[in-house]
C-alpha cells in the first residue's frame, strides 16, 4: 500500500494550512462579499471575507478557550446554516477537527460516529439538541443554534449552551506550525452491511480541493456560487465553498434544495455557478424557467444531459468520492463533452479501468476503476481508527479501489456503469442494473426507477425492477415496463418482477438506498 505523502517531494502547500487561505483572502478579498444566507424563514445575512475570518478566528479561539486541543475531534450536526460554514472552519482554524454527520442521522449512528469519533464536544441546533444529547452522552459539552436554519425553535429550551458562547478574542490563539499533513476533517461515508468508515482529510486535502475545483470549474472572482446540497458531504464542502474561497468568490447558501426558491434567489443575487443532482434536475423541470438567467455552468454527475437545452446552461460532468477529495474524471468548461459521460481522468490523478484479472481494458469494455494519487493530498489520509479497512482500501501498487465500475469509452470518455456492489450475477452472467434501468426509464409513464438483485433458488439472483410512475400513468404501466424489457433486453437481463411504488428510499444526496430495497425483498422471502 503506498504510504502518505511520498517525502522524496515538496508538499504543493509546504508551510500552509486552512489558515492561510482564510487569511490571505480576508486581506486580499476583505469587502467582498463571502457568504450570503438565504434561509426559508427569519431575516438573512452576509459576511464580507474580512467579517467571515473574523467570525472563523473568534469561533477557533473559543474552542480554544474551552480546552479543544489541536487533532481533538467536535461533532458537527446541522442543517445548512451560516454556523456549519462558521464551526466547519473554525474547528480547522483552531487545529481541531469537524466531523460532519448527516443531519437524517438516527440517534443509533449519532451514538456510533460521536463514540468512533472521540469526540470531545458537538454543535448542533434546537431540533436535533435532544437527540445528540441523548446519543452522546459523554460529550464533554454542547453548543446549540439558535435558530433552526432560520426557523424560530420551540418555545421550551433544550440541553446545551448557546453556539454564540463559542467565542473569544483571536488575538489569543496559541500559535502552532501551518502543517498540510495536520487533520483537517472527517466525513462518514455511508455504509451497508457494515458501519460507516470515517474519511480523514488532511489540510492538504481541503486545499487541494479547493484549487482544482475551482480550476475544473472555470471558478473567477467574480463568481456567485449558489450552495443548496448539504454541507455535511463533499459536494458542498469543497466543490463549492472551498472552491469559491479559493478564489474569492460568493457563497450565497440556502437551508436545502427548493424548486421553488431556486430561481427567485438565483435571479436575485446573479448566481453564476450550482452544483445539481438528479433530484433537483426533475422538480426544476415543474417550474417555470425565467426566459434569461447568469449561470455559466451546473456541476453534476453527467456532461450535457438533454435537459440543458431547456435550462439554457451547460453542464459540467464529474465523478468523485470523499475518498478523492475533489472530481477524479471531470468534462471540460471550455470544450465540448461527450453527453451523459463523466469526463475524462482529472489532473493530478491516474485512472484505471481494469477487469477481474487486474489488466485494462479494450475501449469500449467496462471495468472496474482505481485511482492513483497521494495520500494526504489528492487521496485521503485513512480510514481514522479503522488499519484495516485503509488497507484494504488499496492496493499493493497504491492504487485506491473505487468499488465502481466505468465503461472506458471508444472516444476517450468515461461512462459510468454502476457501483461493483449493484452488478448482478444471474445464472452465470453478468448483468448491470443501470442497463435494466435505462431502458426502463424511457418506458412512458416512469418517473423513476430503481433495480437491484433478489435471491433465486437456481439463477443465483434475478433483477427487480421498482418503478415510480409519473403523474397520469396508466394501471398497464407494468406490464409496458416488461414488454420494452423484452424488447430490448436479453432474457437473462429481463426483471422478474415490476413493483410500482410511491416513492424510493434515499441516502446521501438524495441517492436510492438500494441497500434497503435489498432488505425489502429478503424480508418478503
Amino acid at each position: 500500500m503506498a504510504p502518505p505523502f511520498p517525502h522524496a517531494f515538496v508538499h504543493p502547500f509546504a508551510g500552509c494550512d486552512i489558515r492561510t487561505l482564510i487569511d490571505a483572502q480576508a486581506a486580499r478579498r476583505g469587502d467582498h462579499p463571502f457568504l450570503i444566507w438565504e434561509p426559508f424563514e427569519g431575516e438573512g445575512r452576509r459576511w464580507s471575507y474580512a467579517g467571515f475570518a473574523t467570525a472563523v478566528r473568534r469561533f477557533a479561539a473559543g474552542l480554544q478557550a474551552r480546552g479543544v486541543r489541536p487533532a481533538e475531534r467536535v461533532l458537527v450536526h446541522l442543517d445548512n446554516c451560516p454556523e456549519s460554514v462558521i464551526a466547519w472552519l473554525g474547528c480547522a482554524y483552531a487545529g481541531a477537527v469537524a466531523v460532519t454527520t448527516n443531519a437524517r442521522s438516527s440517534a443509533d449512528e449519532l451514538a456510533y460516529f460521536a463514540s468512533h469519533s472521540g469526540a470531545v464536544g458537538a454543535i448542533t441546533q434546537p431540533r436535533f439538541a435532544q437527540l445528540v444529547a441523548a446519543a452522546a452522552p459523554a460529550l464533554g459539552w454542547l453548543a446549540v443554534t439558535a435558530t433552526d436554519s432560520g426557523a424560530a425553535p420551540p418555545a421550551a429550551s433544550g440541553p446545551g449552551e448557546p453556539f454564540a458562547a463559542i467565542d473569544a478574542d483571536p488575538d489569543g490563539l496559541a500559535v502552532r506550525a501551518h502543517d498540510p499533513m495536520a487533520p483537517f476533517g472527517i466525513q462518514y461515508t455511508s455504509g451497508t452491511t457494515a458501519r460507516p468508515k470515517a474519511v480523514l482529510w488532511t489540510h492538504g486535502n481541503a486545499l487541494w480541493g479547493a484549487r482544482e475545483c475551482a480550476l475544473h470549474e472555470d471558478l473567477r472572482a467574480e463568481d456567485v456560487h449558489l450552495v443548496h446540497l448539504p454541507l455535511f458531504h463533499t459536494n458542498a464542502q469543497v466543490y463549492s465553498v472551498a472552491a469559491a474561497l479559493w478564489v474569492g468568490a460568493t457563497v450565497v447558501l440556502q437551508p436545502r434544495f427548493s424548486a421553488s426558491r431556486f430561481w427567485p434567489v438565483s435571479l436575485r443575487h446573479r448566481c453564476t455557478w450550482t452544483s445539481v443532482v438528479p433530484f433537483c434536475v426533475r422538480a426544476l423541470l415543474t417550474v417555470p424557467r425565467p426566459e434569461h438567467h447568469h449561470y455559466r455552468f451546473w456541476g453534476s454527475a453527467v456532461c450535457e444531459p438533454p435537459t440543458d437545452a431547456h435550462f439554457g446552461v451547460k453542464t459540467i460532468g464529474w465523478w468523485g468520492m470523499t475518498e478523492t477529495i475533489t472530481h477524479g474524471t471531470v468534462g471540460s468548461a471550455h470544450l465540448p463533452d461527450a453527453p451523459l459521460s463523466m469526463g475524462r481522468p482529472a489532473n493530478g490523478y491516474t485512472i484505471h479501468v481494469l477487469d477481474g484479472d487486474g489488466r485494462p481494458v479494450a475501449p469500449g469494455a467496462t471495468g472496474e476503476l482505481y485511482v492513483g494519487g497521494v495520500r494526504g493530498l489528492s487521496l485521503f489520509l485513512e480510514y481514522a481508527g479503522d488499519p484495516a479497512a485503509t488497507a484494504a482500501a488499496f492496493r499493493a501498487d497504491g492504487l485506491f479501489a473505487t468499488g465502481d465500475r466505468v465503461r472506458l469509452g471508444e472516444d476517450g470518455f468515461l461512462y459510468f456503469s454502476d457501483r461493483a456492489k449493484d452488478m448482478l450475477k444471474v445464472g452465470g452472467e453478468n448483468v448491470a442494473a443501470s442497463e435494466i434501468e435505462r431502458v426502463i426509464a424511457l418506458v412512458p409513464g416512469v418517473a423513476e426507477v430503481a433495480v437491484v438483485a433478489r435471491r433465486h433458488p437456481m439463477l443465483e439472483e434475478v433483477p427487480v425492477a421498482f418503478v415510480i410512475p409519473a403523474a397520469g400513468a396508466d394501471a398497464a404501466l407494468d406490464e409496458r415496463v416488461l414488454a420494452a424489457c423484452a424488447g430490448q433486453l436479453a432474457d437473462f437481463k429481463r426483471p422478474h418482477e415490476v413493483r410500482l411504488v410511491d416513492s424510493l428510499p434515499r441516502s446521501t444526496l438524495e441517492k436510492v438506498a438500494k441497500a434497503q430495497l435489498r432488505a425489502l425483498l429478503a424480508q418478503a422471502g
